[in-house]
């Protein structure tokens, strides 16, 4: 693994940077003398992070499921500071609601957002990536380690960035470049508290979870664990830290935690139903955000 050395002059490109983790990250970055690069859906958004931090930022609009968008976005941040160092794939929706009550089409674009839309973004970044011998760090999920019940098209889409940054971390290792893989629980961002207020099978969800499953981590801490990743060139990060024991465990312990998680599949199942057969799709997608909306748009396109 290679070593940074100091941060000053490093560029990292960040998806969905208008809100949450990725501004965050993005503003934490930029005090420790990183440039950055926001890449987001929402223009409006990635531009007031970019004006609250100054010269060391720059905006970008481009969704992850549009290559030549991402590409673009790329190349102008590669114009604007020089170089990239360390690509943060963090751009992601989420849907809700029991498997078997899915939409097939909001399957599919969580899997194109959240999956598909990482890989574009690593496709894109890593030629230059490969040139400063730099880091790629793709958020998964804790719900890759324990795939509960309620969230299963998101899980499965994020399980599958688990195997998609291991896989890229052996084919490029030789060539200098570090791959790292994120996994965060519940953190205080509009993806929680939002999706808790509008989609009724999330909130029934998270208001049945035990001890510390129930927790919600500021968003600081969570900020502070991928700034910690990218610095470190970490090949996995997880917060809270019983994660790490669950991920070294997860063979072992997967009996004990099925088992808590069977208790919630019934009312998941049930409250899924009623919000497929009333609400359409508002009862499955966050339509209130610009992400939401945009996927929610392109699941009417394709039916």
């Amino acid at each position: 693994m290679a070593d940074w050395g100091k941060p000053a002059g490093r560029v990292a490109l960040i998806t969905g940077a208008g809100q949450g983790i990725g501004a965050g990250t993005a503003e934490a970055l930029a005090k420790r003398g990183w440039s950055v690069a926001l890449v987001d859906l929402d223009l409006a958004a990635a531009g007031a992070v970019a004006e609250r931090i100054g010269e060391r930022a720059a905006a970008y609009a481009a969704n992850v499921t549009d290559s030549d968008a991402l590409e673009a976005a790329v190349a102008g941040a590669v114009q604007r500071f020089g170089g990239l160092d360390c690509c943060f794939a963090n751009a992601g929706i989420a849907s809700g609601g029991a498997l078997r009550h899915a939409d097939p089409e909001v399957f599919a674009v969580n899997v194109d957002v959240n999956l598909t839309g990482s890989f574009r973004t690593l496709r894109a970044c890593l030629p230059h990536l490969v040139e400063s011998r730099g880091y790629a760090l793709l958020n998964s999920s804790a719900s890759a380690l324990m795939a509960p019940p309620g969230i299963g098209a998101y899980g499965a889409s994020k399980a599958g960035i688990e195997s998609l940054g291991d896989s890229l971390r052996r084919e490029v290792a030789h060539l200098g470049v570090d791959v790292g893989v994120l996994y965060l629980l519940w953190v205080d961002t509009d993806m929680v508290t939002g999706s808790e207020r509008k989609l009724e099978s999330f909130a029934e969800l998270r208001g049945a979870l035990r001890g510390p499953m129930a927790k919600t981590m500021p968003l600081a801490k969570a900020v502070e664990t991928v700034v910690g990743a990218i610095e470190g060139r970490r090949r996995r990060a997880m917060a809270p830290r019983w994660l790490r024991a669950l991920y070294r465990a997860r063979g072992l312990i997967g009996k004990p935690l099925e088992r808590d998680l069977l208790e919630l599949a019934p009312m998941v199942d049930a409250r899924s139903q009623t919000d497929a057969a009333e609400l359409g799709l508002d009862g499955v997608l966050r339509t209130d955000t610009v992400a939401g909306a945009k996927a929610a748009e392109e699941v009417t396109r394709r039916r």
